[in-house]
Parts: C-alpha cells; structure tokens; sequence
C-alpha cells in the first residue's frame, strides 16, 4: 500500500521549516503531495528526489515565491501551507484546481487574520498571503478540523506567544506528533492543544507508514467478495484514523491486527480482512471523524450488508472534492441499492447489489475508487465517468487491486 498522505504532506513542510537536512522514506508520489512538495521548493528549501518514496528536504527561511502555489486538488496542502507561510515575511498567491477553487478557505483564513497575517481575496482560491511577524492565539476551532489547527500550530511556529486550540472533539493528531519528532514542545490535554516554548525545529528522518484510507479499498473488497481475504503490512493505526476498521468490526467483519507497535510517535500494525457475514450497523456523528476519508468506502460496505445501516453527521462530506453524500446516495441508487440521504445521514439497506451503471463522480477520487470496488462484487460490472483523478492520492490504485485479484480495466 502507498504512504499515507497526510503524513507525507506534512513530512515536506516541516522538513521545510527545519533546521538541517530531512530525509523521508515511503513517501506517497501522489499528485496532491507532488504539488505540496513543488510548493515548499518554491518557497526555497532545497526539496529532491533520490529513489522511489525518497525524498531529502534542506529547509531554509522562507520567501515569497516567483509564480503562484499551485496546491492541485489538496485541501490539505493549501491550508497547511499557509499556515507554515504566515510566519514569514513574505507574500504568496495560493491555486488550485476547479475543484479545490471551490472548497471553503475562510475558516483557516480567519484565525490566521487573528494572528496578524493579511489576506487578499474572498473564502475560496485564489487567495493571497501577506506573512510576517504574528500574534499568539486562544483559537476555538468548532466544528473540529485537523487542517485548521495544523495551520494555526505550523503559523505558531514564528510566534513566541501562547498559541492554543481547542476543539468539541479531538481531530487528527498527525501535526502534533510530528511537531513533537522535529523538536518542538506540543502539549495536548484533552480537546486542547497548546505550543510550548520552544519552537525550533531540526531536520529529522521520517518513514512514513502505509495509509489506511488506501487500505480500506482492499480491505472492503475482501469484506465483500466471498472467498477473499487480504493482507497489509505496516499501515498506519492512530486511533484518529482507525474508524474504518472499528466500523468494519462492529459489522462484523473478520478483522484481525498483528504486531501492532509504535513508530516515530505514531501506532502501526497489520491488518488482516477475511470474507465472511456482515451486518448493518449505526455510526454516530462522534465517530465520523475517524473515519471521514473512508465514508464512501463503508457506504458500499453498507450495501451488502444484512439490514439497515445509518451513518449519521456526515455535513462535512458536502464540502470535498464534491458533495459526496449527495454522489454516494446518487451512484447506490443507480446500482440497484436502497439508499437515501436523511438531513446530514446516509441510509443504505443491504441486500443483492445488481449494478451495470455508469456512476457520475464530479471529479471525486473517493467516489470514483469506492464505486470500482462495488463493482467488484456486483452481478454486473460497474463504470465510473472519469478515473484519471485517482492519482490525486492513490496512483497506483488499478495495480494494487489486480495484485489483489480484482478486474479494473480502462474502458476505451
């Protein structure tokens, strides 16, 4: 499986904002990290490849770069970036493809405003930053966003003043424990998260784990094919991205982890997946947020499933690379499934999954994987309106799935 993401994003820009020499391993060479890592470059850090997934990172001061940061199709790259990019004085103009130029800024936009940087432009891209020395802050990021408080921890960086995050449910906790791998003090104390004194960062090693929000593909082909059974090494286990295998648990799925360990401050293990009967389940909106990447995925799960499943507070998901509650309701409809939406809900009753359909994906990698994989268990073969987009985060998607024995093949 590919490295995770949101580690890689995040595994370029602190190598650009330390001091020293960063080597990463296991990079994930997707186009969204390919795009982040051209951007910390451009801010003038030294940022090369010498071999697959091996990157080396020599971070310098940052200053304003020559063209505009094109960020692609990452929400993630864009807003951590311009957290890391107010702290210095610099102006920047921050892209992004149609559909990120969609996607809402203001509420990273805001509290960097609160900080002392000022921005030219509206709530979505493009939008121009104009850092320099900053303010601290006592930020309250409702409703909670990994991506906000990362770029108010990363904008903290040039600040010696208290910067604090508080939130009404723990997010992702991927920038503090790697804040805290580069040198810096990072406090967390409950739903509160606080920047110690020092601030300094040194370049460090980095092997980034595999990304279970690329796993879960496979592991819900085995959950739903008969006679499968999956394997993965090394995927990345923190308990604010494992929901997907809790949600697969609880429906009973045969799920098992071995050699569970830490590494680098985060958890990893193995994950083995074994066909067998699964049922329909309830999520509550507490549990979304660690599994938020992996909603479109379990939906397809859902709709195999013996009975009723009801996935409640997924609001968020209007707000992706497209309206995926919308899309997902929409593409299990066309597939034969009994599934509506119910305010911010999604309601699949399993059964028999006929399919044939043609599913209309607006440019979503997720809906686009997640629909192939239905397919895969279908009585009729599914196809998706675009796939090209699926290099956005797991390039090598069509490979990993045929190693695994599933047909997904290009239509001419």
């Amino acid at each position: 499986m590919p490295g995770d993401k949101s580690i890689s994003h995040r595994a370029l820009i602190l190598g650009g904002l330390a001091e020293g020499e960063t080597v990463v391993s296991g990079l994930l060479e997707s186009e969204d990290v390919l795009a982040t890592a051209a951007a910390v470059r451009a801010f003038g850090p030294r940022v090369e490849r010498f071999g697959p997934g091996r990157w080396r990172i020599i971070g310098t001061p940052w200053r304003s770069p020559d063209a505009p940061i094109d960020c692609g199709n990452s929400g993630t790259g864009a807003r951590l970036l311009m957290g890391a990019a107010a702290a210095h004085e610099l102006t920047a103009t921050f892209t992004g493809d149609a559909s990120l130029s969609r996607r809402p800024m203001a509420r990273v936009r805001r509290p960097l405003e609160a900080m002392g940087a000022r921005f030219e432009g509206g709530d979505t891209l493009p939008l121009t930053l104009h850092g320099g020395t900053l303010r601290g802050i006592e930020h309250v990021n409702t409703p909670a966003s990994a991506q906000v408080k990362s770029a108010v921890l990363l904008a903290g960086l040039g600040t010696g003043e208290p910067v604090t995050v508080a939130e009404p449910v723990p997010s992702r906790d991927h920038t503090e424990i790697m804040l805290r791998h580069f040198g810096a003090e990072v406090e967390t104390d409950g739903r509160l998260t606080r920047l110690g004194s020092n601030r300094k960062l040194r370049g460090q090693l980095v092997s980034v784990p595999a990304d279970p929000s690329s796993a879960a593909f496979a592991w819900a082909a085995a959950a739903i094919i008969p006679d499968s059974e999956v394997r993965t090494e090394g995927v990345l286990l923190n308990p604010h991205r494992a929901g997907f295998i809790m949600a697969l648990q609880r429906m009973g799925a045969d799920v098992r982890l071995d050699n569970v360990r830490g590494a680098q401050g985060e958890t990893i293990g193995d994950v083995r997946l074994r066909f067998g009967p699964i049922f329909g389940a309830e999520f509550t909106p507490e549990e979304i947020p660690s599994m938020i990447d992996e909603i479109p995925i379990l939906a397809v799960v859902a709709a195999f499933a013996r009975g009723e499943t009801r996935i409640e507070g997924l609001d968020e998901l209007r707000h992706k690379e497209s309206d995926r509650l919308a899309l997902m309701a929409e593409g299990l409809q066309a597939c034969g499934v009994d599934a509506r939406t119910d305010g911010d809900a999604l309601v699949v009753h399993g059964g028999p999954v006929r399919s044939g359909a043609s599913i209309r994906t607006e440019g979503d990698h997720r809906i686009a994987m997640g629909h192939l994989v239905l397919g895969l268990a279908a009585a009729e073969p599914v196809t998706v309106d675009e796939a090209g987009m699926i290099g956005t985060s797991f390039p090598t998607f069509r490979e990993a799935m045929r190693g695994i024995g599933a047909g997904i093949e290009e239509v001419p």
